[in-house]
């Protein structure tokens, strides 16, 4: 089904309540139930991203993150995550950037961009905005993508990158270390039946974007291919 159903929702309060082994084992039933939901929304909004955009990941069930935590390095200790959430792949090595979806009690957005760029691909971009920030602009201030998403997202440097101007015109774009944007949705919509394809209307406003940077991480300065 295209919505995420109520019966997701109340296991996720029930364990933001109860976040706890002992309880989650009495209760597997209502989490395979909820989990199982889940995959039919993931499928079904895949099926509305291949409309619009290759996408690499294979079904709803393997674009979803496990909900188990890792605790180790963590001092929260809680075993579980309070959400769903998962992701998608784009096709191709000359297809860059990534969706996200998180299902959560009063806090559902999508995503999509860069979190966690490489060395090598933050000095391209950071190059290429350098020598002309225009295009950038323009995406980021299209009305619709502004109205959906709103401002650029990401860590950013204080000052200035090592072997950059810190006057230069486009510092505010060349100090992000990340670039990835946020879009929120209620339960409200959440839970309406045409749900997915609301999620992949909003994906597909990223195409611009997406568009660019894979434009420049997949060439050098001079244009040309580098994959």
């Amino acid at each position: 089904m295209s919505s995420v159903e109520s019966s997701v929702f109340r296991f996720l309060k029930d364990l933001q309540k109860n976040n706890e082994r002992e309880w989650f084992t009495a209760n597997k039933a209502k989490y395979t139930a909820a989990h199982e939901e889940i995959i039919s929304f993931a499928d079904d909004l895949l099926l509305e991203m291949k409309k619009h955009d290759d996408i690499e990941t294979v079904s709803g069930k393997k674009s979803l993150f496990r909900i188990y935590r890792d605790v180790r390095f963590s001092k929260d200790k809680s075993p579980y995550k309070n959400h769903f959430s998962g992701s998608f792949k784009r096709g191709s090595k000359w297809l860059r950037g990534g969706y996200y979806f998180h299902i959560e009690p009063g806090k559902i957005f999508v995503g999509g961009g860069f979190f966690s760029p490489s060395k090598e691909d933050l000095q391209r971009v950071r190059e290429e905005i350098v020598e002309d920030d225009a295009p950038m602009r323009q995406i980021l201030n299209d009305k619709q993508f502004k109205k959906h998403f709103g401002e650029l997202q990401g860590e950013q440097l204080k000052t200035a990158p090592k072997g950059f101007d810190k006057e230069h015109p486009a510092i505010d774009l060349i100090r992000y270390k990340q670039f990835y944007f946020i879009s929120e949705f209620s339960e409200e919509e959440a839970q309406s039946k045409d749900f997915a394809k609301k999620v992949s209307d909003r994906f597909a406003l990223l195409r611009p974007y997406f568009n660019y940077m894979s434009d420049v991480l997949t060439t050098d300065a001079n244009g040309l291919s580098i994959v």
